[in-house]
């Protein structure tokens, strides 16, 4: 019968006149086995499909179909489907699919049929293609837009509507489905895994895994990466069936974390209520996030973890992370005197660095957290500079052993342009770090002002989508989430080497400190904050109710951390100095062992050392006679070439020799900043470009000895702030290495005045941290304009920590001594000798010091500015002072004015002088240091020449320049006879030899020595003041008057105010 049926069926379908060898061709194929496919329809008139035996096979194929389509091979399960909804004739047979894997995202038409249970009686129409695009649209717009009605707020202020939060997500896809359809199932895409091991899920159910995965407590923004392996690596993280699993042990572990977490800020809350230590009430879960991060990156492979991070919380992280003393941290808040050197800080900005057993993967890891001033996020680039060194030094090419985790403010994260710039680094060859775990505390408020207020963006974290970081917001609330979010940051950052940012949506439960009154401007949300439970104690509860722990256990373990603190605290109060020294976060062990902290070793080398590094950097590169070179660089290597025959260099081959010598004593060098390989000015050249092949470079300084350190030089992006933040960082780490940023003008240093300022100039002094930094900002007044000339160099002048009223004892070792005392070196060199000393010099000292150069624009190709090997050879030096050496200092008495002067300025005078015949009359004098102020030079040449008249000469405007720093310190060195420490000290103790003379009166004249005696009392006038006031010298000033700035934008005006500058100066 159903032989009958089935044959009767086909020939009904059979269009009227349809021909017998066609009606045929329904029926029979031979006598084949079940697996077989039917044959192509190809010339189906002539194909002797029907035959004795085909009605047979053709009934027991269907009749196993009815019971099973599985059961027969794909091809006759299409014929059977397309023959019983009407097919015509011929039609019915579709070839066989390929043996072949499909390709990604390709899924055959027989598998988007929905499956039922009983006889396939439905057609795949177009309505089924129809479901099963809008199922997957479903997914996609799942993985898209999920996280935006994601339960991430534990406050419940930003939560959508529950009524049309579904809306939002699949906008019209579920528009043509009914109740009844969530019930069809429906095969899965590729392109997601919330099917496990399922290939087939119902329409409701699919609804609720996606919403299990992207709408709970994790929101995850990932689609935006243009990587498929990427994305699908994201959706198998999250979207896996069970991927949230915690063992009970793994439980047990974070509630431990957390109650120390909370338990450190309930004890500083008790002991210290009134003083500020911004504290993580409202993200305790902060601890365990950082620690889970550190376990799951130790246990592939890390072992030095470098973290920066704001404020907020820092004490926390020092104590629970990082495992500093606890008795450091509560001495921070008693108040106790310091016992070594530096200024310090305030508590919450310090940082440390700890080596420690990291218990749960049993290794040993070293942690770092950088010191960091109230600037939110300008620690960024000084993390990733200082993470980069460590890979560098270590051999991590990759990133595998060192990484670097950054904490953010959500309004700072979304607010602060370095947050930017520092993610542009993220790339770049010279500058990755292979990839930043970002944590962002959102606290939902910056300091009072809502996020309504304070962005643009919707989320915080939108920074990051510039470089395709994934982002997974998680409500800080959920501990287990949190953990999930964690593991899988960590295991992305080791697969990918990539950025990620991890949003823990949380409250902050005090004000902007623990004595601010949030509810002024915040009075609803905390509201409702003061209703809600700390997140220790909600998952507490939570695992007592799941069996995990019980009350009691919860007790021991609050219990037992109470312990520890408190007797830390009593440790505490028997300490009577803090020592900054605790407190570095870059220690540099064995550096300043064995030295001689006042001496330098000498900055001259061998002549012969000269000549080889001149030679191999004036040369194409060897052994590559197919290396195409401009034909306008083989005139600048050949002129080079000249140059170091003759025996003499300018600027920039000064400069390579000075590197390539350091690179012969295994110091390594890097040069960093905008336009570096070649120059600004071109004149640098250290990597040659083939002229015919892409990408193809020669490094000539990395290439000058066999066995020599590696020389880094590096284009950076267009950034000042972050570029120059990320050299600081990369100097804290090898004292044995010459760290250079060069601005591309001078005056671009003021974008990072933020580095400069919190860092470079004060970071000693605050965090006992020393950096050899070398800062090259080309400086000079030449007619370009007010953005082209001046950097500054007031401003660092400024900030230089020598008092202009001492003067210092003339030791011996007093030009080192004052480099040990001084902050930072401010210098305008004017010979390329000096050039080469100096950078060599930052090597040659015990200690560090950051060096400020103001370096030339046209001096680079000015004939009389170049240097002889004589200069740069054993027992020569860096000159502080260079004296005048023509026909003036070979006649002393006959001289009439003696012009100081620094930098370019210098060869405009010398050339006027020779002009107007002068040149016997007037000595012109360099001062190559400013900072410190070599006293003892100047004075030496001031008194060479008894008669003369003093001038300071400058091309800057008068108040800018170094007039202001130079003025007070001639009259010191001047006009002072004894040092003013010691009359200080027998002032103070109370000499009887000022009468009743107060300390103001005594000293006003000394301070104030070109004041009127009007200014003072009567009775200051005594023999001390006159015998400091007569035989005074003064220093007058000649250069541009005072202007608001920096230099004028007109090339006629710039020429006159030159020219009126040098017959001001020269005028006797």
């Amino acid at each position: 019968m159903n032989r009958a049926r089935m044959v009767s069926k086909l020939l009904s379908q059979a269009p009227p006149g349809t021909p017998l060898v066609a009606v045929r061709a329904w029926l029979g194929v031979g006598a084949r086995g079940k697996a077989s496919a039917p044959p192509p329809p190809t010339a189906l008139a002539a194909e002797p499909f029907l035959n004795g035996s085909s009605s047979n096979y053709v009934e027991e194929m269907y009749t196993a179909w009815l019971q099973d389509p599985k059961s027969v091979h794909q091809s006759w399960d299409t014929f059977f489907r397309n023959a019983t909804r009407g097919a015509q004739p011929g039609q019915a047979y579709t070839s066989p699919p390929t043996l072949a894997e499909p390709t990604p995202h390709h899924v055959p038409l027989s598998a988007l049929a929905p499956i039922s249970a009983g006889p396939p009686a439905a057609a795949l129409s177009q309505k089924t293609i129809d479901d099963h695009l809008a199922v997957q649209g479903i997914i996609r717009a799942y993985q898209i837009r999920g996280h935006s009605i994601a339960n991430l707020d534990p406050l419940g202020i930003n939560t959508p509507d529950p009524k049309n939060k579904r809306s939002l997500v699949v906008r019209n896809y579920m528009d043509q489905f009914q109740e009844a359809d969530l019930d069809r199932s429906f095969t899965l895409p590729m392109s997601t895994f919330i099917g496990g091991n399922e290939k087939t899920l119902t329409l409701r159910e699919i609804i609720k895994r996606l919403e299990d995965t992207y709408c709970r407590s994790i929101g995850v923004e990932f689609m935006f990466i243009n990587s498929l392996e990427q994305c699908n690596w994201i959706r198998q993280k999250f979207e896996t069936p069970g991927v949230m699993h915690m063992e009970p042990q793994e439980k047990r572990l974070l509630l431990a974390r957390l109650t120390r977490s909370h338990g450190f800020e309930a004890f500083l809350a008790r002991k210290f209520s009134s003083e500020k230590r911004f504290g993580l009430e409202g993200c305790e879960i902060l601890i365990p996030a950082m620690k889970q991060v550190i376990d799951r990156s130790t246990s592939l492979g890390v072992e030095s973890f470098v973290m920066g991070m704001p404020h907020r919380g820092r004490l926390n992280v020092l104590s629970n992370v990082c495992r500093k003393p606890l008795e450091h941290i509560f001495t921070q808040f008693i108040g106790l005197d310091t016992g070594d050197e530096g200024s310090g800080d305030v508590k919450y900005h310090l940082g440390t660095y700890q080596e420690r057993l990291n218990r749960v993967t049993n290794k040993n890891i070293r942690l770092a957290i950088v010191a960091n001033p109230s600037h939110l996020e300008a620690c960024n680039p000084v993390v990733q500079g200082k993470t980069r060194a460590e890979q560098f030094y270590h051999g991590d090419s990759e990133g595998n052993k060192v990484l670097s985790i950054l904490l953010h403010g959500d309004a700072a994260f979304s607010g602060q342009g370095i947050v930017y710039e520092t993610f542009h680094l993220s790339e770049l060859p010279q500058y990755t770090t292979h990839g930043t775990v970002h944590i962002v505390v959102n606290n939902q408020i910056g300091f009072t002002t809502d996020p309504r207020m304070s962005r643009s963006s919707p989320y915080c974290t939108d920074v990051a989508r510039v470089v395709n970081a994934p982002i997974f917001h998680v409500n800080a609330d959920d501990p287990e989430a949190v953990m999930h979010v964690c593991n899988v940051a960590a295991d992305w950052r080791n697969t990918f080497h990539k950025d990620v940012v991890i949003d823990l949506v949380c409250y902050r439960r005090n004000g902007h400190n623990e004595i601010d009154e949030p509810m002024f401007t915040q009075p609803l949300m905390y509201t409702r904050i003061r209703k809600l439970k700390p997140v220790v104690e909600l998952f507490a509860e939570k695992l007592m109710n799941e069996g995990v722990v019980t009350k009691q256990e919860v007790k021991e373990v609050t219990d037992k951390y109470e312990k520890i603190l408190e007797d830390a605290f009593q440790a505490a109060q028997t300490e009577t100095q803090v020592f900054n020294k605790h407190w570095i976060d870059s220690p540099w062990s064995g550096f300043f062992e064995g030295k001689d902290p006042l001496k330098a070793t000498p900055t001259g080398v061998h002549e012969d050392t000269l000549f080889h590094i001149g030679r191999r950097f004036s040369s194409v590169p060897p052994n590559a006679s197919d290396f195409v070179v401009h034909r306008g660089l083989l005139r600048i290597l050949n002129s080079r070439m000249e140059m170091v025959n003759a025996r003499t260099v300018d600027w920039a081959l000064g400069e390579a020799m000075a590197f390539g010598s350091l690179l012969k004593e295994g110091i390594h060098v890097r040069l960093s900043g905008q336009d570096v390989e070649r120059g600004t000015f071109s004149h640098r050249h250290h990597i040659l470009h083939h002229q015919k092949v892409d990408k193809s470079q020669y490094n000539i300084l990395a290439n000058l000895y066999p066995d020599q350190a590696p020389y880094t030089v590096c284009n950076s992006s267009l950034s000042e702030y972050a570029v120059l933040g990320f050299e600081l960082g990369f100097s804290m780490t090898n004292p044995n290495a010459l760290v250079i940023w060069e601005a591309q003008f001078g005056d671009f240093n003021n974008t990072a005045q933020c580095i400069i300022d919190q860092f470079i100039s004060s970071g000693q002094s605050k965090w006992i941290r020393q950096s050899g930094l070398v800062l090259l900002l080309p400086h000079g007044m030449e007619g370009m304009g007010p953005e082209h000339s001046s950097a500054r160099l007031e401003r660092f002048l400024q900030m230089t920590a020598d008092d202009p009223d001492i003067l210092p004892a003339f030791t011996e070792d007093f030009a080192i001594r004052q480099l040990s005392d001084i902050n930072w070196i401010i210098a305008n060199c004017s010979t390329p000798a000096n050039y080469f000393h100096i950078l060599r010099r930052q090597i040659a000292l015990p200690f560090r010091k950051p060096l400020v150069l103001m370096t030339p624009k046209s001096l680079l190709r000015h004939p009389d500015a170049k240097s002889s090997f004589d200069e740069m050879t054993e027992k020569s030096e860096f000159q502080r002072v260079i004296p005048e050496r023509g026909p003036a200092s070979e006649n002393h008495q006959n001289v009439k004015r003696v012009i100081f002067c620094s930098g370019k300025v210098y060869y405009d005078l010398i050339a006027a002088r020779k002009d107007a015949n002068l040149e016997d009359k007037i000595a012109i004098s360099r001062v190559e240091q400013i900072a410190p102020f070599p006293y003892d030079l100047v004075k030496q040449e001031c008194l060479k020449y008894p008669g003369a008249d003093l001038v300071w000469a400058q091309e800057e405007h008068k108040n800018m320049g170094a007039w202001s720093y130079v003025q007070p310190r001639f009259a010191t060195a001047l006009n002072q006879e004894r040092h003013l420490t010691n009359e200080i000290q027998r002032h103070t103790q109370g000499s009887v030899e000022h009468g009743s003379q107060s300390w103001y009166e005594y000293w006003f004249p000394w301070l104030f020595p070109t004041s009127s005696p009007t200014d003072v009392a009567a009775d200051s006038t005594d023999s001390q003041s006159s015998t400091i006031s007569s035989h005074k010298r003064v220093v007058r000033y000649a250069g541009r008057p005072a202007s608001p700035s920096p230099a004028t934008g007109s090339k006629k005006t710039h020429i006159r105010e030159l020219k009126q500058l040098l017959e001001d100066a020269l005028a006797l």
